[in-house]
């Protein structure tokens, strides 16, 4: 399994829409939107990291409001 914090900025006014909508797509383990540099926080997992990139791309990245996404996979050292 490998998981992965996804940091979202959006437009202006949107971050709680955008993570509402994140939160109800499958594999989205948790979606808040945050004040600071990014406006919402996405924790997700996939089986592999070819599906992790899926998840981004074709679903997280085309929820409507996103302007960018940088995704940040969770290593155990």
């Amino acid at each position: 399994m490998v998981q992965a914090y996804i940091l979202i900025q959006t437009e202006v006014g949107k971050a709680a829409d955008v993570a509402r909508e994140i939160g109800g797509i499958p594999g989205v383990t948790l979606a808040e939107d945050v004040t600071g540099p990014y406006d919402v926080i996405v924790r997700a997992e996939a089986r592999n990291v070819d599906e992790l990139g899926k998840l981004v791309v074709a679903q997280i990245q085309a929820v409507e409001g996103i302007t960018r996404t940088l995704t940040c996979p969770i290593v155990h050292i």
